[in-house]
């Protein structure tokens, strides 16, 4: 990705201090169970350590770390029993969830050889969490528990705390960098407009504007020929090119991804909503006839670029990729009623990561319902399970994630240029249309490979945002 962001979550673990002076053993004991802990959190997130907490004073101490950071998430691990002001202090002015990891150090207990000392420091699986629980909700705060086992190995509370720090990630993306919006959203389709200043209070995520003037002249300066020269290799590597593709053919649209390689770097943008409504002559005829392909070469490396101007789909294109690895605009095309099947794509940018073979590139005379013609690109969906998420607002600006699974499947696809595929779910393509379309989404999606609600469901827990599901 050219934009680097790693989540930073708050650690701390709490025990009960009056136990440490009764049960000298269980310092030591503590101390390497966090130790081993902080070690389960991988290392795609920055750990602020607010250490072991056994009194108020403590958890003061690692909420003034917590908020000084700015982090993402907060993961507490019960150690033992232990009241819920060794929690409360610490992330009472973080507006993050607090995931509780309720891990038991030995799998059962050896009951005629189990001392009082043995029972809380190895095999308490904290009575405490509903303490915290309660008291989390009193306080307002969004929380999770992950219930588990130290001794052999837990794959599920290892994953579900790997989960919450890609969700984590999201976050931080969204804060440190910026979305690029150039022209305006397509006339008329009011489901797009947004008021980008509710964005930022709402989703933290700042939008910079720019002009198709300046866009025209963005690669103006580019004249590193051996850096045209790979960036025109690696689009060859990308795309199948009808016709034959060639470093020469491709060169112009080289120069032009380089610069916009350079500036996502310069503007620190992850996020870009583009639609141009000109007369496409010139200079501006010229970028616009390549946009499609340049940008799919962004999104390739992480920055997610929607057409239309459409901002929302440009933030969902963002979690999936961040979350699953790919993330590909799309929206509902068509019903085959005989099969039961939507068919689901868009013409435009794409991201080869959802592609299972490579994917095409071929000029058409004109870009239907836009100004001008140029290369157009189609990719080729993996078969198997899809996630879709679309974010919509209410009428109060309040966003919303509606979210749905299937499974694409063989058979089919039009072959005029647009990428497509054959989805299934479970409630019927009838249905299904019925569902997603009364939840009020905009007319545009994300779809990425693989099933991905539950995590989805962690990333609107850390934005706060209600999530419809149509269907799993």
């Amino acid at each position: 990705m050219l934009v680097e962001t790693k989540a930073r979550v708050g650690v701390f673990a709490i025990a009960l201090g009056a136990y440490l002076p009764q049960f000298p053993t269980l310092v030591p004991e503590f101390e390497q169970q966090y130790a081993d802990f902080k070690k389960t959190i991988p290392n795609t997130v920055e750990i602020v350590d607010g250490g072991i907490v056994t009194t108020k004073e403590l958890s003061m101490a690692a909420g003034d770390k917590f908020r000084a950071a700015d982090v993402d998430l907060v993961i507490l691990q019960l150690l033992t029993y232990a009241t819920s002001y060794n929690m409360l202090p610490a992330v009472r002015d973080l507006n993050v969830p607090v995931v509780l990891v309720n891990v038991q150090k030995k799998k059962a207990p050896d009951y005629a050889n189990t001392d009082t000392p043995t029972w809380l420091g190895e095999l308490y699986a904290c009575g405490a969490v509903g303490e915290m629980v309660a008291d989390l909700e009193r306080a307002g705060k969004r929380h999770a528990v992950i219930t588990g086992v130290v001794e052999g190995g837990d794959p599920q509370v290892q994953a579900e705390i790997e989960d919450w720090c890609r969700a984590a990630q999201v976050r931080r993306r969204f804060r440190d960098t910026n979305l690029a919006q150039i022209g305006r959203p397509y006339p008329g389709m009011m489901d797009l407009y947004i008021d980008e200043t509710n964005l930022y209070n709402r989703m933290f995520l700042y939008t910079k504007q720019f002009d198709w003037e300046k866009m025209w002249a963005i690669a103006d300066n580019i004249t590193d020929e051996a850096a045209i020269r790979a960036k025109a290799q690696d689009i060859l590597d990308t795309f199948d090119i009808e016709g034959g593709g060639t470093i020469e053919k491709v060169w112009d649209m080289a120069k032009y991804v380089v610069a916009f390689e350079q500036w996502v770097k310069d503007e620190k943008i992850a996020f870009i909503a583009s639609h141009y409504d000109g007369f496409a002559q010139g200079k501006a005829g010229v970028l616009d006839s390549m946009l499609i392909p340049a940008f799919s070469m962004l999104i390739k490396q992480g920055v997610a670029c929607a057409v239309e101007g459409d901002i929302k789909v440009s933030m969902a294109m963002s979690i999936l990729k961040t979350i699953a690895g790919c993330g590909q605009l799309s929206e509902m095309y068509s019903i085959d009623f005989d099969e039961d099947i939507c068919i689901i794509g868009h013409s435009g940018s794409g991201d080869a990561d959802i592609s299972e073979k490579k994917p095409t590139m071929k000029i058409v005379p004109v870009f239907h319902g836009k100004t001008g013609g140029g290369y157009l690109t189609q990719f080729y969906p993996h078969l198997g399970p899809v996630t879709y998420l679309g974010i919509t607002q209410d009428k109060d600006g309040h966003f919303k994630f509606v979210v749905a699974e299937g499974v694409n499947e063989p058979g089919p696809i039009f072959t005029f240029g647009d990428t497509n595929m054959r989805t299934r779910f479970t409630c019927g393509a009838r249905e299904f249309c019925n569902r997603w379309s009364e939840a009020g989404p905009t007319h545009h999606m994300a779809a990425a490979t693989g099933r991905h609600i539950d995590t989805i469901l962690k990333v609107a827990k850390i934005f706060d945002v209600p999530v419809d599901i149509i269907t799993r």
